[in-house]
């Protein structure tokens, strides 16, 4: 069991929880999870029903050959939906998606209540000072080189083992920064190949050592349509048998479009566990 303290409210993690995605984007890789600041509030409202414990609130897309968009812009995409989410459905728990300390923090006193950052920290030197400052839990995912090259994939030796050293300097920093709850994230789709995914999938449970949540975002992914040679509006099923995957091998959240398919996983797994018992 984990416990994240999300601006004095705790969001306890006794069973796996879902993230819904919610891109105010108009390229983000999958044509369904794009939406306006008008539409959004209406996604979060189906995402709440359906089971989602957490909203993760993204202005920026990440798909390889994105066009990078500025601090300044991206603030101006998700800060009136977090704002709008957090009036309409107050007890709900928003996660922001960003590399930028700056709009990191204006996104926590905007209502954003757990900061995710794909770079770990490596892209924006201010952002682990700022997350500690905020005092607010802090997504801390895997990748290498920088938001232009992040795709690349590097000549891994063992990727389990870079990882797991990236992780483990990584969880140093955030402590050093003052960050007290950290959540990790292998960062599938990023600076990875098909197989290295596979094989972090495969092997997840080595990273439950470091005692920490572990999210795991496939959701829709080239992993999954590229390796059924279809389309990303197709991959629900797929993303489907891969979360269950991942479940069984230790993810405490999986970060989805489909919330309902996600938390029906979840507690089917539930189920077959306290059969077992």
């Amino acid at each position: 069991m984990f416990t994240l303290n999300c601006k004095g409210r705790l969001l306890t993690i006794n069973s796996p929880l879902v993230m819904g995605i919610i891109n105010t984007t108009p390229d983000s890789f999958y044509s369904g999870s794009r939406f306006t600041a008008d539409t959004a509030l209406q996604q979060a409202e189906q995402l709440l029903n359906e089971g989602a414990a957490i909203l993760d609130i993204g202005g920026q897309s990440t798909r390889p050959g994105a066009s990078i968009l500025t601090a300044a812009a991206e603030a101006e995409r998700v800060l009136p939906v977090i704002s709008a989410i957090r009036n309409r459905f107050p007890e709900s728990v928003i996660s922001v998606d960003t590399y930028y300390a700056e709009v990191a923090t204006a996104a926590v006193e905007t209502g954003a209540d757990i900061v995710n950052d794909i770079s770990g920290g490596s892209f924006d030197p201010q952002m682990l000072p700022a997350v500690g400052a905020l005092n607010v839990p802090y997504i801390c995912m895997h990748l290498h080189g920088d938001a232009a090259t992040m795709h690349h994939v590097p000549a891994y030796q063992d990727v389990l083992t870079d990882v797991f050293d990236f992780f483990t300097e990584r969880i140093a920093a955030c402590t050093a920064a003052g960050i007290k709850d950290i959540i990790l994230d292998p960062g599938l789709g990023f600076s990875k190949t098909i197989a290295h995914n596979f094989r972090i999938l495969e092997h997840l449970q080595t990273f439950r050592v470091f005692g920490k949540p572990l999210l795991i975002g496939l959701s829709r992914k080239s992993t999954i349509y590229k390796t059924l040679g279809i389309t990303a509006a197709e991959a629900l099923n797929g993303t489907t048998v891969l979360n269950t995957v991942a479940l069984l091998n230790g993810a405490s959240i999986l970060r989805v479009h489909d919330a309902k398919e996600a938390k029906e996983a979840i507690a089917l797994l539930q189920q077959l566990k306290e059969q077992g018992n």
